[in-house]
């Protein structure tokens, strides 16, 4: 079993405060809100996603790699980390 699917629960909760960030930032540029307010909105939902990132990243790294049952899943379970961390960084 995925560790996503172990922890749905928690990460769409995650996921929804993020967007209910996003329709506050909608709701602040349709309210003509200050430009100072509207970046500490952005940074807010930038920290939250870095932070969803991160979890799933770990968790993918504890069951995928740490925990892997053979060398080989250790092996594709490390590589998939290394696409995502090379994807993430672009």
């Amino acid at each position: 079993m995925s560790h996503t699917i172990q922890q749905k629960d928690k990460l769409i909760a995650r996921v929804r405060r993020i967007r209910g960030q996003i329709e506050g930032i909608e709701r602040a540029l349709e309210g003509e809100a200050g430009c100072a307010e509207i970046m500490r909105q952005l940074a807010s939902v930038r920290g939250a996603l870095g932070g969803l990132t991160a979890e799933v990243m770990e968790d993918h790294l504890r069951h995928h790699v740490m925990e892997a049952e053979t060398k080989a899943d250790c092996l594709q379970g490390g590589e998939e980390l290394i696409g995502v961390i090379r994807t993430y960084m672009k």
